[in-house]
């Protein structure tokens, strides 16, 4: 199991690193438009691309270090046997939920879009669309690794 907390950690450390890449593309985007005016649809898309594979690819890494966004009302003053009660009735019955259906609704979302090699409808836009649609795999996948082993923590503590 430690092995898993390795991966998720690793995979958002390295991803974690897209962000100053993605400010430099943004520097580089509005310089060449304000300043030289040129448009650069294919750098703005890459942006998005990146901050996709951000947004979707981390979300097991901040769930694994207990970063995520939740409402503390009742929990933030209970003790650690409460919290680790709700954290595994919450995942149970709220994550993993969610994230087989993620999983199982985007299956054919991304079929299709290999299926086509879906490119991008803007003019002078990415070819690849179809990569960046397969990035949704990553927040079902990682969030379900990143329960599985916090799961497995307070079960066998």
């Amino acid at each position: 199991m430690k092995m898993l907390e390795r991966f998720i950690n690793l995979m958002g450390k390295c991803i974690s690193y897209l962000i100053p890449v993605m400010t430099l593309l943004m520097v580089i985007i509005i310089i060449s438009r304000y300043y030289f005016g040129i448009g650069r649809t294919d750098l703005q898309e890459l942006v998005m691309y990146l901050h996709a594979l951000l947004f979707l690819g981390c979300a097991g890494f901040v769930f694994n270090l207990d970063e995520h966004v939740r409402v503390d009302v009742f929990y933030r003053n209970a003790s650690s046997k409460y919290k680790n009660m709700v954290d595994l009735l919450g995942g149970a019955l709220f994550l993993m939920p969610v994230c087989l259906v993620i999983f199982i609704y985007s299956l054919d979302l991304v079929n299709i879009s290999w299926a086509i090699k879906e490119i991008s409808t803007e003019p002078g836009g990415l070819k690849y669309v179809y990569l960046q649609k397969s990035f949704i795999f990553l927040f079902p996948i990682t969030l379900t690794i990143a329960f599985l082993y916090k799961a497995s923590k307070i079960l066998w503590k």
